[in-house]
């Protein structure tokens, strides 16, 4: 079972749309796939068709131990799982300040599921924040998958997430590497965009071997800007049931073939840029 952590301390950079239509791509290919919605503002659950109201079971009775992690799971399409989140999880912040080992809880909560191989992929969206929540998604992760915008700010904030991943995989969970990079809001025409990805694969390949960042991969599908792409979460909808025709649906299902490709090695074509994680948090 690959668990992945999608995640980036920048919002607005296609994390939630990368983590919807990836598992939804994945799910369609045959895998059996469980979205985990770590973001209080629950826009995956949105982006499913769920609204999880008051008394609904949610991510955050997993958390406050009222509920199990299959208790609160729901099935919304084939192959195709979500563990659901709403404003209550804001909470778990403060309710969980002093508890010992709180690092750990969703790591627990879903171990079962690797020991009876009950998902091929988890994948965790992670609020756009350095929290609780985010450290639980780093623990419970074997892999981060960084949606990046190529723009100057969002290459910026790419260091603090490489320390971020690193400190946790020194401190707290060996096994974490950074699997790669996607580019997500994609202009092919501009010259930005370029030479924000060649500046990316610059400060890849020039980096120690040693960093936990020695594998990652720069995907070759970029998810172009699509305007199908902001539309499908309106109507509680992949883009691959919303738009199956658009250019964001080739884009995501090209991504999650390329995804899917990677072994548990992260070998693959010596021309690609790869990374690991291991300093952060």
């Amino acid at each position: 079972m690959r668990t992945i952590a999608v995640m980036n301390q920048k919002g607005g950079v296609g994390k939630t749309t990368t983590s919807v239509n990836l598992a939804a791509a994945l799910a369609r290919m045959g895998s059996k796939v469980c979205i985990i919605d770590m973001d209080p503002q629950g826009h995956a659950s949105f982006h499913v068709g769920l609204d999880c109201g008051p008394g609904a079971d949610t991510i955050y009775d997993v958390f406050s131990g009222r509920s199990t992690a299959d208790e609160a799971r729901q099935l919304v399409a084939e192959n195709l799982s979500i563990l659901p989140s709403n404003i209550d999880l804001a909470a778990v912040e403060v309710e969980l300040a002093s508890t010992p080992g709180r690092e750990f809880i969703l790591r627990d909560s879903i171990k079962h599921w690797k020991e009876q191989a009950r998902f091929d992929y988890v994948i965790m969206d992670c609020p756009p924040s350095l929290s609780v929540l985010t450290i639980n998604a780093l623990c419970a992760a074997t892999e981060v998958l960084i949606p990046l915008q190529p723009h100057f700010f969002a290459l910026q904030g790419l260091s603090k997430l490489f320390e971020t991943t690193a400190l946790v995989n020194r401190r707290l969970n060996r096994g974490l590497k950074v699997s790669g990079v996607a580019m997500c809001l994609y202009e092919s025409g501009t010259r930005l965009a370029a030479d924000v990805t060649e500046d990316l694969r610059h400060f890849l390949t020039s980096s120690d071997a040693d960093t936990p960042w020695a594998n990652t991969k720069i995907f070759r599908s970029k998810i172009r800007r699509n305007i199908k792409l902001a539309e499908a979460p309106s109507f509680g909808q992949s883009i691959f049931d919303y738009a199956p025709t658009c250019p964001g649906a080739k884009d995501y299902a090209d991504l999650a073939k390329e995804f899917h490709a990677l072994s548990a090695g992260l070998t693959g074509d010596p021309s690609d840029t790869k990374v690991e994680a291991s300093q952060a948090a």
